[in-house]
Protein backbone atom coordinates (compact mmCIF):
# COMPACT_ATOMS: atom_id res chain seq x y z
CA UNK A 1 0.00 0.00 0.00
CA UNK A 2 1.27 3.46 -0.91
CA UNK A 3 0.75 6.17 1.68
CA UNK A 4 -0.17 9.54 0.17
CA UNK A 5 2.68 12.02 -0.09
CA UNK A 6 2.58 15.41 1.62
CA UNK A 7 1.85 18.41 -0.65
CA UNK A 8 4.61 20.99 -0.94
CA UNK A 9 2.27 23.70 0.37
CA UNK A 10 1.12 21.59 3.33
CA UNK A 11 1.81 24.14 6.08
CA UNK A 12 -0.04 26.91 4.24
CA UNK A 13 -2.80 24.48 3.24
CA UNK A 14 -3.42 23.45 6.82
CA UNK A 15 -3.33 27.05 8.03
CA UNK A 16 -6.05 28.01 5.57
CA UNK A 17 -8.06 24.88 6.38
CA UNK A 18 -8.00 25.65 10.11
CA UNK A 19 -8.94 29.28 9.48
CA UNK A 20 -12.21 28.20 7.88
CA UNK A 21 -13.44 26.61 11.14
CA UNK A 22 -15.13 23.90 9.10
CA UNK A 23 -13.57 20.81 10.68
CA UNK A 24 -15.83 18.80 13.02
CA UNK A 25 -18.84 20.99 12.26
CA UNK A 26 -22.38 19.58 11.92
CA UNK A 27 -23.78 18.46 8.54
CA UNK A 28 -25.02 21.25 6.25
CA UNK A 29 -27.64 20.93 3.53
CA UNK A 30 -25.58 23.01 1.10
CA UNK A 31 -23.03 20.15 1.02
CA UNK A 32 -25.38 17.22 1.69
CA UNK A 33 -27.55 18.10 -1.32
CA UNK A 34 -24.50 17.76 -3.57
CA UNK A 35 -23.42 14.36 -2.24
CA UNK A 36 -26.99 13.08 -2.56
CA UNK A 37 -27.07 14.18 -6.20
CA UNK A 38 -23.64 12.62 -6.87
CA UNK A 39 -24.67 9.32 -5.30
CA UNK A 40 -27.83 9.13 -7.40
CA UNK A 41 -26.34 10.54 -10.62
CA UNK A 42 -23.49 8.01 -10.72
CA UNK A 43 -25.47 5.14 -9.14
CA UNK A 44 -22.80 4.55 -6.50
CA UNK A 45 -23.29 3.45 -2.88
CA UNK A 46 -21.11 6.24 -1.44
CA UNK A 47 -20.47 9.93 -2.18
CA UNK A 48 -18.45 12.18 0.11
CA UNK A 49 -17.14 15.67 0.65
CA UNK A 50 -13.84 14.73 2.27
CA UNK A 51 -11.55 17.26 3.96
CA UNK A 52 -7.90 16.19 4.31
CA UNK A 53 -6.64 17.23 7.73
CA UNK A 54 -3.10 16.76 9.10
CA UNK A 55 -3.47 13.08 9.99
CA UNK A 56 -7.00 12.17 8.94
CA UNK A 57 -9.62 12.67 6.28
CA UNK A 58 -12.82 14.02 7.78
CA UNK A 59 -16.16 13.90 5.99
CA UNK A 60 -18.03 17.19 5.88
CA UNK A 61 -20.79 15.44 3.97
CA UNK A 62 -21.45 11.74 3.46
CA UNK A 63 -24.10 9.81 1.57
CA UNK A 64 -24.01 6.06 2.13
CA UNK A 65 -21.26 5.93 4.77
CA UNK A 66 -21.50 5.85 8.58
CA UNK A 67 -17.89 6.71 9.45
CA UNK A 68 -17.03 10.34 10.20
CA UNK A 69 -13.32 10.05 9.36
CA UNK A 70 -10.49 7.67 8.49
CA UNK A 71 -6.69 7.92 8.89
CA UNK A 72 -5.03 10.04 6.22
CA UNK A 73 -2.33 7.42 5.58
CA UNK A 74 -4.93 5.01 4.15
CA UNK A 75 -7.08 7.65 2.45
CA UNK A 76 -7.66 7.81 -1.29
CA UNK A 77 -8.39 11.53 -1.00
CA UNK A 78 -4.87 12.10 0.33
CA UNK A 79 -3.68 10.95 -3.09
CA UNK A 80 -6.34 12.91 -4.97
CA UNK A 81 -5.27 16.31 -3.59
CA UNK A 82 -1.85 15.78 -5.17
CA UNK A 83 -3.46 15.98 -8.63
CA UNK A 84 -4.90 18.88 -10.59
CA UNK A 85 -7.70 16.92 -12.24
CA UNK A 86 -10.05 14.18 -11.14
CA UNK A 87 -8.13 11.25 -9.59
CA UNK A 88 -9.65 7.94 -10.71
CA UNK A 89 -8.91 4.36 -9.68
CA UNK A 90 -11.01 2.05 -11.90
CA UNK A 91 -10.17 -1.17 -10.01
CA UNK A 92 -8.37 -0.98 -6.68
CA UNK A 93 -7.48 -4.68 -6.66
CA UNK A 94 -5.52 -4.24 -9.89
CA UNK A 95 -3.72 -1.14 -8.60
CA UNK A 96 -0.65 -1.94 -6.49
CA UNK A 97 -0.99 1.39 -4.67
CA UNK A 98 -4.31 0.30 -3.14
CA UNK A 99 -4.72 -3.48 -3.49
CA UNK A 100 -3.81 -4.13 0.17
CA UNK A 101 -5.38 -0.93 1.56
CA UNK A 102 -7.58 -1.63 4.62
CA UNK A 103 -10.42 0.36 3.01
CA UNK A 104 -10.28 -2.13 0.12
CA UNK A 105 -9.93 -5.32 2.15
CA UNK A 106 -12.40 -4.26 4.84
CA UNK A 107 -15.57 -2.11 4.92
CA UNK A 108 -16.45 -0.10 2.93
CA UNK A 109 -14.68 -2.46 0.45
CA UNK A 110 -13.64 0.21 -2.02
CA UNK A 111 -13.22 -1.23 -5.50
CA UNK A 112 -13.67 1.99 -7.49
CA UNK A 113 -12.77 5.55 -6.52
CA UNK A 114 -13.03 8.93 -8.28
CA UNK A 115 -12.21 12.17 -6.48
CA UNK A 116 -12.32 15.77 -7.68
CA UNK A 117 -9.82 17.94 -5.75
CA UNK A 118 -11.50 20.89 -4.03
CA UNK A 119 -9.51 24.13 -4.33
CA UNK A 120 -9.69 27.35 -2.41
CA UNK A 121 -9.66 30.63 -4.32
CA UNK A 122 -5.87 30.72 -4.09
CA UNK A 123 -5.49 27.18 -5.43
CA UNK A 124 -4.94 25.21 -2.22
CA UNK A 125 -6.49 21.74 -2.27
CA UNK A 126 -8.39 21.08 0.93
CA UNK A 127 -10.08 17.79 0.05
CA UNK A 128 -12.29 16.15 -2.55
CA UNK A 129 -15.76 15.46 -3.77
CA UNK A 130 -15.49 11.72 -4.29
CA UNK A 131 -17.65 8.81 -5.40
CA UNK A 132 -17.00 5.21 -4.34
CA UNK A 133 -18.25 1.85 -5.58
CA UNK A 134 -17.82 -1.73 -4.39
CA UNK A 135 -17.28 -2.97 -7.94
CA UNK A 136 -14.83 -1.83 -10.63
CA UNK A 137 -16.01 0.68 -13.21
CA UNK A 138 -14.84 3.38 -15.60
CA UNK A 139 -16.01 6.94 -16.15
CA UNK A 140 -16.60 8.46 -19.56
CA UNK A 141 -15.43 11.98 -20.37
CA UNK A 142 -19.01 13.16 -19.83
CA UNK A 143 -19.08 11.47 -16.42
CA UNK A 144 -15.77 13.07 -15.44
CA UNK A 145 -17.09 16.48 -16.49
CA UNK A 146 -20.23 15.96 -14.40
CA UNK A 147 -18.11 15.06 -11.38
CA UNK A 148 -16.02 18.19 -11.98
CA UNK A 149 -19.17 20.33 -12.25
CA UNK A 150 -20.46 19.00 -8.93
CA UNK A 151 -17.02 19.54 -7.41
CA UNK A 152 -17.10 23.15 -8.60
CA UNK A 153 -20.36 23.58 -6.68
CA UNK A 154 -18.64 22.41 -3.50
CA UNK A 155 -15.73 24.74 -4.24
CA UNK A 156 -18.11 27.70 -4.45
CA UNK A 157 -19.45 26.88 -1.00
CA UNK A 158 -15.89 26.66 0.35
CA UNK A 159 -15.07 29.95 -1.39
CA UNK A 160 -17.98 31.65 0.31
CA UNK A 161 -16.86 30.29 3.66
CA UNK A 162 -13.30 31.50 3.02
CA UNK A 163 -14.40 34.97 1.93
CA UNK A 164 -16.82 35.28 4.82
CA UNK A 165 -14.12 34.23 7.28
CA UNK A 166 -11.65 36.78 5.90
CA UNK A 167 -14.32 39.44 5.82
CA UNK A 168 -15.11 38.74 9.46
CA UNK A 169 -11.40 38.95 10.34
CA UNK A 170 -10.99 42.25 8.53
CA UNK A 171 -14.12 43.62 10.18
CA UNK A 172 -12.76 42.61 13.60
CA UNK A 173 -9.34 44.11 12.82
CA UNK A 174 -10.90 47.37 11.72
CA UNK A 175 -13.11 47.54 14.79
CA UNK A 176 -10.19 46.78 17.12
CA UNK A 177 -7.72 49.04 15.32
CA UNK A 178 -5.39 46.16 14.39
CA UNK A 179 -3.27 46.45 11.24
CA UNK A 180 -3.86 42.85 10.16
CA UNK A 181 -1.39 42.58 7.24
CA UNK A 182 -1.90 38.83 6.85
CA UNK A 183 -5.62 39.13 6.32
CA UNK A 184 -5.18 42.06 3.95
CA UNK A 185 -2.56 40.17 1.94
CA UNK A 186 -4.88 37.19 1.58
CA UNK A 187 -7.69 39.41 0.41
CA UNK A 188 -5.33 41.12 -2.03
CA UNK A 189 -4.47 37.71 -3.52
CA UNK A 190 -8.15 36.95 -3.98
CA UNK A 191 -8.64 40.16 -5.90
CA UNK A 192 -6.55 38.71 -8.69
CA UNK A 193 -9.02 35.89 -9.31
CA UNK A 194 -12.49 37.07 -8.38
CA UNK A 195 -14.76 39.99 -9.18
CA UNK A 196 -17.40 39.98 -6.48
CA UNK A 197 -18.89 41.83 -3.55
CA UNK A 198 -19.33 40.46 -0.05
CA UNK A 199 -21.98 41.77 2.32
CA UNK A 200 -21.29 41.10 5.97
CA UNK A 201 -24.53 41.34 8.02
CA UNK A 202 -25.15 41.24 11.77
CA UNK A 203 -28.62 40.89 13.28
CA UNK A 204 -28.90 43.46 16.06
CA UNK A 205 -30.39 43.24 19.57
CA UNK A 206 -30.08 39.45 19.67
CA UNK A 207 -30.34 39.29 23.45
CA UNK A 208 -33.85 40.74 23.57
CA UNK A 209 -34.87 38.59 20.59
CA UNK A 210 -33.63 35.47 22.35
CA UNK A 211 -35.55 36.42 25.50
CA UNK A 212 -38.75 36.97 23.50
CA UNK A 213 -38.81 34.26 20.84
CA UNK A 214 -35.50 32.42 20.68
CA UNK A 215 -32.57 33.07 18.37
CA UNK A 216 -33.38 30.19 16.02
CA UNK A 217 -36.77 31.64 15.10
CA UNK A 218 -35.30 35.09 14.51
CA UNK A 219 -32.49 33.67 12.36
CA UNK A 220 -35.01 31.70 10.30
CA UNK A 221 -37.18 34.75 9.68
CA UNK A 222 -34.19 36.94 8.87
CA UNK A 223 -32.67 34.33 6.55
CA UNK A 224 -35.90 34.20 4.53
CA UNK A 225 -35.86 37.99 4.15
CA UNK A 226 -32.23 37.91 2.99
CA UNK A 227 -32.95 35.19 0.43
CA UNK A 228 -35.86 37.17 -0.98
CA UNK A 229 -33.55 40.18 -1.41
CA UNK A 230 -30.90 38.28 -3.43
CA UNK A 231 -30.54 36.63 -6.81
CA UNK A 232 -30.38 32.86 -7.23
CA UNK A 233 -26.73 33.26 -8.27
CA UNK A 234 -25.84 34.88 -4.91
CA UNK A 235 -24.55 32.75 -2.04
CA UNK A 236 -25.76 33.09 1.54
CA UNK A 237 -23.68 31.86 4.48
CA UNK A 238 -24.87 31.75 8.09
CA UNK A 239 -21.69 32.16 10.12
CA UNK A 240 -23.09 31.96 13.63
CA UNK A 241 -26.13 33.13 15.59
CA UNK A 242 -27.19 36.44 14.10
CA UNK A 243 -24.24 36.72 11.70
CA UNK A 244 -24.50 36.24 7.93
CA UNK A 245 -22.47 36.81 4.77
CA UNK A 246 -23.71 37.17 1.19
CA UNK A 247 -21.35 36.64 -1.75
CA UNK A 248 -22.47 38.42 -4.94
CA UNK A 249 -20.39 37.14 -7.91
CA UNK A 250 -19.50 39.67 -10.61
CA UNK A 251 -21.22 42.48 -8.72
CA UNK A 252 -20.30 46.04 -7.85
CA UNK A 253 -20.62 47.66 -4.45
CA UNK A 254 -23.54 49.62 -5.92
CA UNK A 255 -25.44 46.40 -6.56
CA UNK A 256 -24.52 45.15 -3.10
CA UNK A 257 -25.95 48.36 -1.65
CA UNK A 258 -29.18 47.74 -3.60
CA UNK A 259 -29.42 44.31 -1.96
CA UNK A 260 -28.99 45.98 1.44
CA UNK A 261 -31.68 48.54 0.55
CA UNK A 262 -34.11 45.80 -0.52
CA UNK A 263 -33.39 43.92 2.67
CA UNK A 264 -33.94 47.09 4.70
CA UNK A 265 -37.35 47.62 3.09
CA UNK A 266 -38.25 43.96 3.58
CA UNK A 267 -37.32 44.16 7.26
CA UNK A 268 -39.42 47.31 7.71
CA UNK A 269 -42.46 45.68 6.10
CA UNK A 270 -41.97 42.53 8.12
CA UNK A 271 -41.73 44.47 11.37
CA UNK A 272 -44.96 46.30 10.55
CA UNK A 273 -46.87 43.15 9.61
CA UNK A 274 -45.54 40.59 12.09
CA UNK A 275 -47.02 40.24 15.54
CA UNK A 276 -44.22 38.63 17.49
CA UNK A 277 -43.12 40.94 20.30
CA UNK A 278 -39.79 42.05 18.82
CA UNK A 279 -38.41 43.94 15.81
CA UNK A 280 -35.61 42.93 13.46
CA UNK A 281 -32.74 45.31 12.74
CA UNK A 282 -29.29 44.78 11.30
CA UNK A 283 -25.91 46.37 10.62
CA UNK A 284 -23.86 45.76 7.49
CA UNK A 285 -20.49 46.21 5.84
CA UNK A 286 -19.54 45.65 2.18
CA UNK A 287 -16.24 44.40 0.74
CA UNK A 288 -15.42 44.68 -2.97
CA UNK A 289 -13.11 42.19 -4.74
CA UNK A 290 -12.12 43.39 -8.22
CA UNK A 291 -9.31 41.80 -10.29
CA UNK A 292 -9.08 44.93 -12.48
CA UNK A 293 -8.09 47.16 -9.58
CA UNK A 294 -4.75 45.57 -8.71
CA UNK A 295 -3.37 48.58 -6.81
CA UNK A 296 -6.44 49.38 -4.75
CA UNK A 297 -6.10 49.16 -0.99
CA UNK A 298 -8.63 46.90 0.68
CA UNK A 299 -10.09 49.60 2.93
CA UNK A 300 -13.50 48.94 1.46
CA UNK A 301 -15.67 48.31 4.45
CA UNK A 302 -18.34 50.97 4.83
CA UNK A 303 -17.33 53.37 7.63
CA UNK A 304 -18.91 52.26 10.86
CA UNK A 305 -21.82 49.89 11.15
CA UNK A 306 -24.85 51.43 9.45
CA UNK A 307 -27.80 50.45 11.62
CA UNK A 308 -30.88 49.91 9.46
Amino acid sequence: MDKPKTPEDEIHRLDVLRSLNILDTPPEERFDSITRVAKKLFSVPIALVSIVDEDRQWFKSKAGLDANETPREISFCGHAILHDDAFIVPDTKKDERFADNPLVLEPPYIRFYAGYPLRTMDGLKLGTLCIIDTKPRRLSRVNIQMLSDLGAMVERELTLTQLATLGQQLYQEKRDGVAGPTTRNQLAEFKQTLSASLIFITLEDTSSISDTAGQTEADRSFTALIQDSCRQSDFLERLENGTFAILLPHSSTERAQKVVSRLSEAVKRDNQQAQRGYHLSFSHNIVKFDPDEHNAILETFIEGSALI
